[in-house]
């Protein structure tokens, strides 16, 4: 059964405006796909179990400095009711751990359009392994170094509270040998812009990703021992970014600096605080909050610790911070539940 996409939906070619296809609608994808689809463009929602059921019976609410609103966004459980077709715009926005079964579900996807792995895909994700994996199945790959603080933790709800834009995403073609001119990224690119982000498009952009990457590793801090600032979780979390910045320089990979970073987002995007909301939590945190059962830190911390073995780089903190994170997500703790002093580093 295909989502009842309301009136005035156009499916068009590559030519006409694009459809956006949402995979993953939690906080991230839910920011994104909101934005969107205030900004007048085509978007489905792609979402399963209480999640799904409640997008499809209440609609997205919606909640940003503006206020919360409910939006009647198009809603499928997957490709065979989203069916896919020329002229759609897939953006992968599940977490890590869950790339691989979307990635299948997706690439084999029939519907009324059998070439579905030649429909771009953005990575809109955490990490630097999606990319690759993406590329097994699909020939336009586009990472996206995502910079959007967002909050998914009812059903049917998401909460963005950056302002003036809801968020910065880097854009650019996976591998970067392929990073020329490309219309295909630029029309992204305007719709995001459009819909109140920031969209530069890159030439490098696996060296935000990897900059991102150092950034979050302070998200199984967060999870594990709650909010980072004081010692000791602030001197930890120095440890773990140490750690992963020693690993990427024996490897040889380059990562945009904490300067050039601060200043692309200054004036654009300032957490808000929002009556009635949630404060601003990472994604790991959010998982061990909504008790989910599984966590990204085999694809953050856990990528340092890959580095670091392959490069003869000691990670002991990341390593750890993978472990416990993992424990705590398989046993169902509760975020913030442990103190530095367990990690045992």
């Amino acid at each position: 059964m295909s989502p009842d996409l309301g009136p005035g939906v156009r499916h068009t070619g590559d030519n006409g405006p694009m459809r956006y296809i949402i995979i993953g609608a939690g906080a991230v994808g839910g920011a994104i796909g909101g934005r969107l689809h205030e900004g007048g463009h085509d978007v489905v929602l792609v979402a399963r179990g209480a999640h799904g059921a409640a997008l499809r019976e209440h609609g997205l609410r919606f909640t940003t400095p503006e206020g919360t609103r409910t939006l009647r966004v198009p809603v499928a459980e997957g490709p065979e009711e989203a069916a896919p077709r020329p002229g759609d715009v897939l953006i992968l926005a599940v977490k890590t751990q869950d790339t691989v079964a979307a990635l299948d579900a997706w690439s084999s996807a029939g519907g009324t359009h059998p070439d579905v792995a030649e429909l771009p895909l953005l990575t809109v994700q955490n990490g630097v392994a999606n990319e690759r994996l993406a590329l097994r199945r699909f020939a336009r790959v586009y990472g996206v170094c995502v910079w959007l603080p967002a909050q998914f933790l009812e059903p049917g709800a998401v909460t963005a509270p950056c302002a003036p834009l809801t968020g910065m995403l880097h854009l650019g073609r996976y591998p970067e040998e392929e990073a020329g001119p490309d219309d295909v990224i630029h029309r992204i690119a305007a719709d995001l812009e459009s819909a109140r982000f920031l969209a530069p498009v890159v030439p490098d952009v696996m060296r935000w990703k990897y900059a991102k990457l150092l950034a979050n590793l302070g998200n199984a801090v967060e999870a594990l021992f709650g909010p980072v600032g004081a010692e000791p979780v602030a001197g930890l979390l120095a440890r773990a970014r140490a750690e992963g910045i020693a690993a990427l320089t024996a490897a040889g990979i380059p990562f945009a600096g904490e300067a050039e970073q601060a200043a692309v987002r200054e004036g654009r995007m300032g957490i808000r605080s929002i009556p009635g909301a949630p404060d601003a939590r990472g994604s790991s945190w959010q998982s061990l909050r909504r008790g989910t059962g599984s966590i990204e830190t085999d694809y953050l911390n856990g990528e340092i610790v890959l580095l670091g073995r392959e490069f003869g780089v000691a990670t002991p903190v990341n390593e750890a911070l993978a472990r416990h994170a993992k424990a705590a997500a398989r046993e169902g703790r509760a975020p913030g539940s442990l103190t530095p002093e367990d990690l045992g580093v």
